[in-house]
């Protein structure tokens, strides 16, 4: 009970700080919106800023996280309590994202062109330009992750979900200096031959300078817990080599998903450069269909991802099986409900990111429901995916990402034959069907690896968690179409005041519906998160 209330706690605290950090990057891309707009100077910038997360992704950063967090409560057992080892592998980890900064960096011009090659030849050279100033973001990305995921095997959660706020308001200070030196384009006039170095350097610099500051300050939080950070390059006889195995597969799994991507982003750029969705509008769709991942999943997932290393290290396959059941089970109730008022309110969603055009608020909205029909499934892989990592099993996480990967190419290639006006809610779609597919599929082969994951139990679960939806989605709709969320000049879509008024409206009606459509039904998971809150209020 103790266990389960400090996982409880440990959630709630990753929750809150994942929720100010959203809230910020949500301002953060209202401000850049009105900055730049969502069209073509946008896509340039988006394809450059995503340009460190993709190398850093493939390079190291899913390899850290299923990694390192096993691997240190593992070296915990050690006589030094995994001080040695901790040193050995991030200082490995550092002169491996050193290098494949410097080289990126150089490379800039080709790995743009690879990501953006159907972009004209102004927003190419913008793009490039971008890339030059964003690509170092992949070292101090890198630090961030080493930096946190060691806090987090400390069991010291709160510093990695809390300093992505300071990302983000470094982000918006820089984007509120851009608009007082060079003004606003919220309808995104501006074409890539207007923008000016000193543009370039203040948007794009600022951008890394945030990422910056979320990972040197946590070197602060690591002294606060008692750790020292001394290079240590003797990397041979520490069991790096086990570490390396199941890097190998978690870097083959990253490589496919990566390459799915940039197929992504090159057909999505095919309608580039009008006012139909292109890149920046997937990006943008995609930070919300995060959000509640973000705020409920991963929260509760890497609370429960250092419990399920420790039961796995002991060998205790049926506590990886309960805390696994667990995790699906009670971020699911949540999440259901995020996906049914992220579905109905999506045109309102979108008038904040658009507020003066109806023909770009269907585009955005529309990108954001094909996105978030596949939120529950997406959760529920997440969890699968870190059992196994908690496992010490990366081999099959990468057999079932290539299924995925493969469903999701066809796909998108497919998309490139849509007129430009679907291309990128085509793409969200397919990203969708493929997504449930690979969590079936995930499922399947963790049934097989633990002999069992209380499956009946949890299909149980999420089919009383979506007939509790049916009436609030009814309600939900109905209550959009009073407020004109439908058509052009309808109060929800007229700015973005009405807009939050209306989703607030919208969500606390369906809110209201689906949790009196739990209690009436009775629904042990919502009890288990009810009671000890109601205690805490009497207490």
């Amino acid at each position: 009970m103790a266990s389960t209330a400090g996982i409880g706690r440990a959630s709630l605290f990753l929750a809150s700080g994942t929720i100010v950090s959203r809230i910020l990057g949500f301002l953060k891309v209202i401000v850049l919106a009105r900055a730049i707009g969502l069209t073509s100077v946008a896509d340039a910038f988006t394809v450059a800023n995503q340009l460190p997360n993709t190398v850093y992704v493939v390079v190291a950063g899913g390899v850290l996280t299923a990694v390192l967090v096993p691997q240190i409560v593992r070296s915990s057992l050690h006589d030094d309590g995994g001080t040695g080892y901790i040193n050995k592998l991030i200082t490995l980890a550092l002169v491996i994202l050193a290098a494949t900064t410097v080289v990126a960096t150089l490379l800039a011009p080709v790995l743009t062109r690879i990501v953006g090659a159907r972009f004209s030849d102004d927003n190419l050279s913008l793009a490039i330009a971008f890339a030059y100033w964003c690509i170092p973001q992949i070292f101090f990305y890198g630090l961030y992750t080493v930096l946190g995921e060691v806090l987090n095997a400390r069991k010291s959660f709160g510093p990695f979900t809390w300093v992505p706020v300071l990302n983000n308001v470094v982000a918006i200070a820089g984007l509120l200096v851009f608009m007082a030196m060079f003004g606003t384009d919220p309808n995104g006039q501006r074409v890539a031959a207007d923008v000016t170095p000193l543009m370039i350097t203040v948007l794009a610099g600022s951008a890394t300078l945030g990422v910056v500051a979320q990972a040197v300050v946590l070197f602060y939080f690591w002294r606060r817990i008692g750790l020292r950070y001394r290079p240590d390059f003797g990397w041979r006889g520490v069991g790096l080599g086990a570490a390396g195995k199941m890097a190998s597969w978690t870097f083959g799994m990253l490589i496919l998903t990566t390459i799915a991507g940039i197929i992504e982003t090159q057909v999505a750029t095919q309608a580039s450069g009008g006012d139909d969705a292109s890149a920046a509008v997937l990006s943008t769709a995609w930070l919300i269909f995060m959000l509640p991942h973000s705020v409920i999943t991963v929260s509760v997932a890497t609370a429960y991802f250092t419990r399920m290393s420790e039961h796995a290290s002991l060998e205790k396959t049926a506590l990886v099986r309960k805390d696994a059941s667990s995790a699906i089970r009670g971020t699911s109730l949540i999440i259901m409900l995020a996906a049914a008022v992220i579905a109905v309110c999506a045109y309102p969603f979108a008038t904040i990111f658009v507020p003066e055009s109806f023909a770009q608020i269907q585009s955005v909205g529309n990108v954001i429901i094909a996105y978030i029909l596949g939120l529950v499934a997406f959760c529920v892989l997440f969890v699968i995916q870190r059992t196994f990592y908690a496992l010490g099993d990366t081999r099959t996480p990468f057999f079932f990402t290539l299924f995925q990967v493969v469903l999701v190419v066809l796909g998108v290639l497919a998309c490139s034959f849509l007129p430009n006006e679907w291309i990128a809610a085509g793409i969200a779609l397919v990203v969708t069907v493929s997504g449930i597919a690979q969590a079936v599929l995930a499922a399947h082969l963790l049934r097989g690896r633990i002999g069992g994951i209380d499956g009946r139990r949890i299909a149980q679960s999420l089919a009383k968690y979506a007939a509790a939806a049916v009436i609030p989605i009814a309600l939900g709709i109905a209550l959009l179409n009073i407020l004109g969320g439908t058509h052009d000049g309808g109060f929800a879509v007229s700015g973005e005041f009405p807009a939050v008024i209306s989703m607030l409206s919208i969500g606390a009606v369906m809110a209201t519906a689906y949790f009196s459509m739990l209690i009436l039904m009775r629904t042990d998971e919502l009890r288990a998160v009810l009671e000890p809150l109601a205690a805490r209020i009497r207490r």
